[in-house]
């Protein structure tokens, strides 16, 4: 199957993962390695790239909308200097675990289907570390791929999504040869 609609987590697929903490930054922004990379051989292969993210240290008031567009502006300028793209970042902010925006529910996903309608959930893929990524991904009916950064992850199980791979690179390389991985 053509996937014509990538959708990325931030924190452990593009960015290294502050564990108990937020980026909260520009200088707490590292891309991990590859991942720039894997942006620009993923490009010309999809339509729409996206980036779907929680940030509920917005929320909470640990850092401001400001602060976090400017993370994005430097993300997004990094990511371009290195041929890549990203067509859009949606981002939650909302603090309550239920929110329809918040990640695991598929509220991010209904607005990214509002901005560009061409969009096909079955052909999507969502990429990202964490069991709500995953459950994103089943709620949306997008294909689930695991990044799992070599970090053992108990709770996520094998049934939560339809491939593994350690970083993004190696998901890109992968990709490249075979896109029904």
């Amino acid at each position: 199957m053509k996937y014509t609609s990538l959708f990325l987590d931030r924190d452990g697929v593009i960015n290294r993962h502050r564990p108990a903490d937020y980026v909260k930054t520009i200088e707490e922004f590292e891309f991990l390695p590859g991942s720039l990379e894997a942006l620009r051989l993923l490009s010309p292969l999809f339509k729409h790239i996206f980036i779907v993210t929680n940030q509920r240290g917005v929320g909470k008031g640990v850092m401001t909308v400001r602060t976090l567009e400017q993370i994005h502006a430097y993300m997004l300028d990094e990511i371009i200097r290195h041929q890549g793209r990203i067509d859009h970042i949606y981002v939650c902010t909302d603090i309550e675990t239920e929110s329809f925006n918040r990640k695991p529910q598929p509220g991010m996903a209904r607005q990214a289907l509002q901005d560009y309608p061409d969009i096909s959930f079955p052909r999507s893929m969502m990429v990202g570390d964490s069991v709500s990524d995953l459950l994103f991904a089943r709620n949306t009916g997008m294909r689930a791929v695991f990044i799992d950064a070599g970090i053992e992850k108990k709770e996520i199980k094998p049934s939560l999504y339809d491939a593994r791979f350690p970083d993004l690179y190696t998901f890109a390389e992968k990709y490249i040869k075979d896109p029904d991985v």
